[in-house]
């Protein structure tokens, strides 16, 4: 019989990840959200070349979020709302 050997594999595998996901849903719970990650950078304890990164994931990984590249001026704005 074989359990779970790695139970932490999916949800808390990346720990920012998440901590950006969980933030990025609690902004979006009143509809859309446009933001640029130099301006959250220090809510979530994240550089902004890690939050452009992370987003990427995101648009992939998160079912809970939409997630897009919205425009870029100076830095990439996002626009998420919850799916």
């Amino acid at each position: 019989m074989s359990a779970t050997a790695n139970p932490s594999t999916n949800a808390s595998s990346n720990p920012k990840e998440e901590r950006l996901k969980a933030y990025l849903l609690e902004k979006a719970q009143d509809g859309e959200m446009y933001f640029k990650g130099k301006f959250i950078a220090d809510d979530v304890d994240l550089s902004p070349k890690e939050i452009g990164a992370l987003m990427v994931k995101l648009r992939d990984s998160a079912t809970e979020l939409t997630v897009e590249k919205w425009s870029y001026t100076g830095a990439t704005t996002w626009r998420i709302e919850t799916a």
